[in-house]
């Protein structure tokens, strides 16, 4: 199973602490190893927005949405969110990430890919951030520094175990009130042992985590077993409730084993 993993990039951060992670992902970037990029967006994404309209609508009238793409990359997944109509915003701790991104918005324009599925087209921003700090969601000009839609797809899970409860806190703290986490869950079948990035994240590491942020839900700091505490409990007061969770009909390669479909997508939305 770990085969199906690229090792160079558990190579690179191997013997490293979570404080260096920032360095040895821009070093990636600047060295054109990323073997992580899918080179296109995902299918799941765009199969879930045309036919669960309903998970996105809002009680309110608002004319302009906004996307967050934490950890965007080349952006794939932000140009695909705008052509649903999301002023989307593309983050990225590594500015050559960010230069990747804006050729591949050109090359998108270029080749008349950048058409609106629903409605107006909507704009793309690109940052240059930490995921934790405030300065990029200034910068962004965002009211409230809050989203209506947020995708993480090898975000969370580049993360390892001990940054996972800052991580969903701060997906809380991002979120808006009528807003919606959308989560393709990968890889859930990697075992816990296995070395990363990518960590191993399980359907019910998400459910526990997102449902406690700020919390540890892990039994101990060498594996991702969910301690018992947290399995199958509530979500909190502050955490998320998982309003869908099913297995996409279509993903990436890497998200398959043969014709096996082995990630998750869900969706979530604040639970008070």
């Amino acid at each position: 199973m770990a085969n199906k993993y690229d090792r160079t990039l558990s190579d690179h951060f191997d013997g490293h602490g979570y404080s260096d992670h920032g360095t040895l992902w821009n070093s990636s970037w600047t060295t054109a190893k990323t073997p992580w990029d899918r080179q296109q967006p995902s299918v799941a994404l765009s199969d879930l927005l045309l036919n669960k309209p309903e998970l996105f609508e809002f009680s309110t009238d608002k004319t302009t949405r906004t996307a967050l793409v934490p950890g965007c990359g080349r952006g794939h997944d932000v140009l695909a969110l705008s052509t649903f109509g999301y002023d989307v915003y593309g983050l990225d701790l590594s500015a050559r990430a960010i230069q990747e991104a804006r050729k591949n918005e050109e090359a998108w324009n270029a080749e008349g890919k950048l058409v609106a599925k629903k409605g107006l087209l909507g704009n793309r921003t690109w940052l240059v951030g930490d995921f934790f700090s405030n300065e990029w969601v200034e910068k962004s000009g965002v009211p409230g520094g809050k989203f209506d839609l947020i995708f993480d797809y090898t975000f969370g899970c580049a993360l390892p175990w001990e940054a996972r409860p800052a991580w969903a806190k701060r997906i809380v703290e991002l979120l808006a009130l009528e807003g919606r986490l959308v989560c393709l869950e990968f890889p859930t079948t990697k075992p816990p042992s296995a070395r990363g990035p990518p960590y191993n994240f399980t359907p019910e590491a998400y459910l526990a985590q997102l449902g406690h942020p700020g919390e540890k839900v892990y039994s101990n700091d060498t594996d991702a077993i969910v301690d018992g505490k947290w399995a199958g409990s509530p979500p909190s007061k502050d955490g998320l409730k998982r309003l869908m969770h099913i297995k996409p009909e279509r993903t990436h390669l890497a998200g398959m084993e043969g014709d096996v479909v082995e990630d998750w997508i869900s969706v979530w939305a604040h639970n008070a």
